[in-house]
């Protein structure tokens, strides 16, 4: 008000006298706006347009690849507690992502409680146990939970032997834990991200199976099932020998917890959106707003 007089060259007092005038008759409407509106606003639009509960964390435009993952991640690691408690169980499926929010998870003491490893690790080169232990182990250790790994190859080399493993009850009594768990928590794995995912990165999938999964139209995968951007799976053959779980199982898990940053796996969510997969999204600002602006 003080630099409002000066420039009218009038007293402090009478531009108090003109604001409270204004503001009484409608004329001027002073807000503050608050830069934690934005992802808000952005949660809202998303929960109206896609039926899921969002979670969206800010992050500098500028920020990198990395930088705005560990940054997700960090977001989701603190909450993690609020929906994971005793006498649950919670799938995990391995990679960046997961292993990114596996440093950070805030302990929680729980009893009876079970962290399963959703898909295999293995491959030509590693078993995978070792990096795939070393993740579902940080999530077990702060929740005092008791993991369950699932010690099978990322993928078969024929749709017959993952048939005849699902039968031996040591590998169906880990199937059924997927059927029945209270959470899934995931990734994205897309061929496009800045972090590139594991199973594209990894020596999961050789040239043939590259081109086989471009050529179906691929846009991303859940625990390496790989689906296209409408949701749909069928007819992706590599599928047939993943050993990650059937959509069908994870739609009937309550909570499904859906973790993305970059623009990057932009088509990849949008794929899972329409596959249902998700309930509870945690992304990040700048791939919230890509989200919602798009047709």
């Amino acid at each position: 008000m003080e630099a409002i007089a000066q420039e009218l060259h009038t007293s402090r007092s009478s531009v108090s006298r003109l604001l409270s005038h204004a503001r009484e008759t409608g004329l001027v409407n002073i807000q503050i706006k608050s830069p934690l509106d934005a992802p808000s606003h952005l949660e809202q639009q998303i929960e109206a347009r896609f039926q899921v509960t969002a979670h969206v964390v800010p992050v500098p435009d500028s920020a990198s690849d990395v930088d705005r993952l560990e940054r997700v991640a960090l977001s989701v690691a603190r909450i993690l507690g609020q929906y994971f408690d005793s006498n649950m169980t919670m799938g995990i499926a391995w990679g960046s992502t997961m292993n990114a929010i596996s440093r950070h998870v805030t302990p929680k003491q729980t009893h009876n409680s079970q962290v399963v490893q959703l898909n295999g690790a293995g491959n030509m080169r590693t078993t995978g146990l070792g990096y795939a232990s070393e993740i579902l182990g940080r999530f077990g250790t702060a929740f005092g939970a008791h993991v369950q790994q699932f010690p099978v190859p990322a993928f078969f080399d024929d749709p017959a032997t993952k048939q005849a493993l699902w039968r031996e009850r040591s590998i169906s009594r880990l199937i059924d834990m997927q059927a029945t768990m209270d959470i899934a928590l995931f990734g994205l794995g897309s061929p496009f991200s800045g972090v590139i995912s594991r199973v594209y990165a990894g020596g999961y999938l050789e040239q043939a199976e590259f081109d086989a999964l471009s050529t179906a139209g691929v846009v991303g995968d859940v625990a390496t099932v790989f689906y296209r951007a409408d949701g749909s799976t069928d007819g992706i053959t590599l599928n047939e020998r993943s050993t990650g779980p059937d959509f069908t199982v994870l739609r009937r898990t309550p909570r499904r917890i859906c973790v993305v940053a970059g623009r990057s796996k932009l088509a990849s969510l949008r794929g899972a959106l329409a596959a249902r997969l998700i309930t509870d999204l945690f992304v990040d600002e700048s791939t919230a707003r890509a989200l919602v602006e798009a047709p």
